[in-house]
């Protein structure tokens, strides 16, 4: 009764979970942002013509987006700013990691969408259009955006992280 379905969860679901997490930087948050997809998804299974990929990519950052414009941050002013992590105290690998990651979740919503459908996800540029539901144009406008702005990131610079 599924028609395919559980196969598309069971191909898909770890990879789907990865994108979440990549999305929002958090594994809690992933697996529901997957859960709340995959739902909505399988309401609308019979209707996906052809590769269901995009619909569901496209499902999973829609609700990304709206977690995100609706959740608090949990900022609040103080007068002295946290400690922050020195880079130098990271193992190389580890930090360069660290530093490019806390950098792509600095982008935009839809340009870290962008960069992690795309490079982590490998997915073409039209195929990032398609789940994202906007233009290819779009596309390449937000990924040379976020490209650029992790070019001149200067933590990124003084690690090499971006090599």
């Amino acid at each position: 009764m599924d028609d395919g379905f559980a196969d598309y969860v069971a191909q898909r679901g770890e990879r789907l979970r990865r994108t979440a997490y990549l999305l929002a930087a958090n594994w809690a948050t992933a697996e529901d942002l997957v859960q709340t997809a995959l739902t909505k998804a399988w309401m609308a299974w019979s209707r996906i013509e052809g590769d269901p990929d995009p619909y569901v990519y496209r499902i999973l950052t829609n609700i990304h987006a709206s977690w995100w414009r609706r959740r608090w941050r949990n900022e609040l002013p103080h007068r002295q700013l946290p400690d922050t992590a020195d880079p130098s105290d990271f193992a190389s690998d580890a930090g360069e990691r660290d530093v490019l990651w806390t950098a792509i979740r600095g982008l935009s919503k839809r340009q870290r969408a962008v960069v992690v459908l795309h490079y982590f996800d490998e997915l073409t540029l039209q195929q990032c259009a398609d789940a994202l539901g906007c233009s290819l144009g779009t596309v390449k406008t937000q990924l040379g955006r976020a490209l650029a702005r992790l070019r001149v990131n200067p933590e990124i610079q003084t690690t090499g992280a971006g090599r």
